[in-house]
């Protein structure tokens, strides 16, 4: 039987306002890319994410971003790779300690937004995420896009490298995720979705925006948890990942 991870963006609520349905979503997924504070979530929002997922046994991840709260951690910034490498130790710190309150632990690492999409092909950022992991603790594994400088950098100072597909995300030939603001960046068809998913686990293939086939292999899937309809579109995927004989477990111990 295939066994599959499945993830979601969670703890992004800032005070008065309020960003997707942490509770549900924690009902429905094997893993929680936990906000860290630098790109949304305050320190109370971590705590009951935190809290919550420990309850629930769901694996908690720290989603590490650059420091931009204004831009929800979706701009790009140039910073030097130590200083990327300290953000990055600052993070795993304080949600660390909202682990250990509840009774968890961070079992892993993901970078948010235009940090992930810079890990790609940014090999000093790359780099400078995976020296923070690897100094903060060596046991970690890091999330990310199958054929990155951030998977490539990790399995090189033996971390567990992960590879990540996303549910709801378009795909370009070269298997990067479509921007944002480009046509076919995001996927709304629930049904369309999941079947997109049981083909990539199934056949290890996902269609890319311009109708061609793309190979892709991934551990984990990750259902936006901050999108519209993310409960639903998370709902259907784990009915069709059940129907197709597919097992739902963190891939973390």
């Amino acid at each position: 039987m295939a066994v599959l991870d499945l993830n979601a963006d969670l703890g992004e609520s800032f005070g008065q306002w309020v960003l997707g349905d942490d509770e549900a979503m924690l009902g429905l997924v094997t893993s929680a890319n936990v906000a860290c504070g630098f790109h949304a979530g305050d320190p109370s929002t971590l705590r009951w994410a935190t809290a919550h997922a420990a309850r629930g046994g769901v694996a908690v991840g720290a989603q590490v971003s650059y420091p931009d709260l204004r831009g929800f951690g979706r701009r790009f910034v140039d910073v030097e790779p130590s200083a990327l490498t300290d953000d990055v130790l600052y993070q795993l710190g304080a949600l660390e300690a909202m682990c250990r309150v509840a009774g968890t632990r961070v079992r892993y690492v993901k970078p948010h937004g235009a940090l992930y999409n810079a890990t790609r092909t940014h090999t000093g950022q790359a780099r400078a995420v995976v020296e923070a992991v690897r100094s903060y603790d060596p046991s970690l594994p890091v999330l990310g896009l199958p054929g990155s400088e951030l998977l490539r950098a990790a399995e090189s100072a033996g971390l567990r490298a992960v590879p990540e597909f996303f549910v709801d995300r378009g795909y370009t030939p070269e298997g990067a995720l479509v921007p944002r603001r480009e046509p076919g960046a995001l996927l709304d068809d629930a049904a369309e979705a999941t079947e997109r998913l049981v083909r990539m686990v199934t056949d290890g293939v996902v269609r890319a925006v311009d109708g061609t086939d793309v190979a892709v292999r991934a551990e984990s899937a990750c259902v936006h948890g901050d999108s519209p309809g993310a409960v639903a579109m998370a709902t259907a995927v784990r009915d069709g990942l059940a129907r197709a004989g597919v097992e739902l477990a963190a891939f973390t111990t």
